[in-house]
């Protein structure tokens, strides 16, 4: 990552459904940073106008809360893959990224985080206290790889734990 590149970074979830808000919550707090050249967008879901913002920027990161796997968060580069849906309220980051790239001549390199949450079921607008942990380490993660411009990098060693 050079220091003139941009990153994208979206955070998608319901906040009303407790540990779903992860996305939008890591999103929130990047966006405070102010962190040069970095965008921050935050929606309950991916859409297919994402795919016009994700071409104008050279790396996305897609934030979601995961129901499963690895703690405190996983992360792992999206590969593009063209998709057929009957619903264009809903889309993933794999066709997204098809869309921004072959569609609209996009470079963007795409990486996709899921932060370990463990409430889902019922209704509220906070999160639990084991998800606020997994939130702290994923924007120290997040933060860090792009403050110091290895984004790749950190990725790649963070899989390989």
């Amino acid at each position: 990552m050079s220091d003139q590149s941009t990153v994208l970074l979206i955070g998608y979830g319901n906040p009303g459904r407790l540990d779903d808000g992860l996305g939008p919550a890591l999103a929130e707090r990047i966006e405070t940073m102010q962190l040069k050249g970095v965008t921050v967008d935050s929606n309950y879901q991916l859409s297919v106008e994402d795919a016009d913002a994700i071409s104008k920027h050279d790396f996305v990161l897609f934030v979601d809360a995961s129901v499963s796997g690895r703690e405190p968060f996983w992360i792992e580069k999206v590969i593009s893959k063209k998709e057929v849906s009957f619903s264009s309220h809903s889309i993933s980051p794999e066709a997204l990224m098809d869309m921004s790239n072959n569609m609209l001549d996009g470079k963007t390199q795409g990486y996709i985080m899921g932060i370990r949450g463990y409430e889902f079921n019922e209704f509220g607008e906070q999160l639990s206290a084991k998800a606020k942990e997994n939130l702290n380490a994923a924007v120290q993660f997040v933060e860090r790889a792009i403050v110091e411009k290895e984004f790749d990098r950190y990725v790649s060693e963070y899989k390989n734990k």
